[in-house]
């Protein structure tokens, strides 16, 4: 499993090339894959929203686009620098377009929340860089409020026919780009690791049970390589 330490210390020292580097890797799809959550949790009408592993906090801010603007919606993550930069975008956009989104800082293993204390809870990209997915489940599963939903979207295991493709970019090319832009090759050779090791979608729709989510389902997306996980407390 990932250190934290070295975990924190490596997305410090890409936050500010993050986005861009993310836009460029992803070839836009980020933006695809975000909708479909953003819709996932829309169906949902939740009160409030828990968004862990908050990054930049383009999941927090495409909630708050979609949600009521009364949804109060918290972007937490343990990384300062990261929160540095959600914090620099909702100034830049203005007080009055997000009112409702706050960010704190947060370990996903041990949540600074009370029990039964969000509706819903979203991750997006973070799940694989926990130091034990298990225990931060739980912790998700302990700050719903019982009927409330898990949303976890989170790179996966694509199709047959694709992976030898996919793993090509992955191996080859990713680090090489990513090292350019953001300086950092270092920081991509572990994200593709750890994509590489992560488990699929039926492996991880077992964790989420066995974590005490029931109802859960898992989406595909771009032939595999994401999926979208749902599941309720």
């Amino acid at each position: 499993m990932p250190d934290p330490i070295a975990v924190n210390s490596m997305f410090g020292r890409i936050a500010r090339r993050y986005d861009i580097a993310n836009l460029l890797l992803a070839g836009g799809m980020d933006s695809y894959w975000r909708r479909g959550l953003v819709r996932a949790v829309h169906r949902r009408e939740p009160r409030d929203v828990l968004d862990l592993a908050t990054g930049s906090g383009d999941v927090a801010f495409a909630l708050a686009r979609k949600l009521a603007r009364t949804t109060p919606i918290l972007g937490m993550d343990f990384c300062q620098p990261m929160l540095d930069q959600a914090v620099a975008k909702q100034q830049k956009a203005g007080a009055h377009r997000y009112p409702h989104v706050t960010f704190r800082q947060g370990d996903g293993l041990a949540l600074p929340l009370p029990d039964e204390s969000f509706d819903a809870v979203t991750i997006s990209f973070g799940l694989r860089n926990l130091a034990d997915r298990a225990r931060g489940l739980r912790e998700m599963r302990r700050v719903l409020r019982p009927g409330g939903h898990l949303f976890v979207l989170e790179f996966s295991q694509p199709s047959a026919w694709f992976r030898p493709v996919y793993y090509f970019y992955l191996r080859r090319i990713l680090p090489r780009v990513a090292g350019w832009i953001t300086g950092d090759r270092d920081a991509y050779d572990y994200l593709n690791r750890t994509i590489g090791e992560f488990p699929n979608r039926v492996a991880l729709a077992g964790e989420l049970a066995a974590a005490g989510f029931t109802a859960v389902n898992a989406r595909p997306m771009t032939f595999g390589v994401v999926a979208l996980h749902e599941g309720r407390r």
